[in-house]
C-alpha cells in the first residue's frame, strides 16, 4: 500500500554546521526517497523541508535526530507543512 505524501518543516540545533550535516542530509534523503531542501540558518541551526511517503519522512526525521557522526544534535523541532510537490533534494545556500 502506498503512503500518502506528507510534508514537514524541521529545525535542528546543536553542533550542526561545519560538520557536513547538509551534505549527509541530502544523501540520507536520496536513499530514503524524500524530496525537499536543507539550509543553514544564521543562528547556527539547520532547517529542512521534507516531502514524501509518511514512513520515509518519519525515518528521515529519525535520521536528523542523530545526524552525521561529526554532528552533535541538541534538538529537532518539527511542524506539519504544505506539500509543495518537490522533486529531488537540494542544498540551499
Amino acid at each position: 500500500m502506498l503512503d500518502r505524501v506528507t510534508a514537514v518543516d524541521v529545525v535542528v540545533t546543536g553542533l550542526v554546521q561545519g560538520v557536513g550535516f547538509r551534505w549527509a542530509t541530502r544523501r540520507a534523503a536520496d536513499r530514503l526517497g524524500v524530496c525537499g531542501w536543507v539550509r543553514n540558518l544564521v543562528d547556527g541551526a539547520v532547517e529542512a523541508h521534507l516531502e514524501g511517503p509518511g514512513d520515509a519522512v518519519a525515518e528521515m526525521v529519525s535520521w536528523l535526530r542523530r545526524g552525521p557522526d561529526a554532528a552533535r544534535v541538541a534538538s529537532v523541532d518539527t511542524s506539519a507543512s504544505v506539500v509543495e510537490g518537490r522533486f529531488g533534494f537540494r542544498i540551499e545556500a
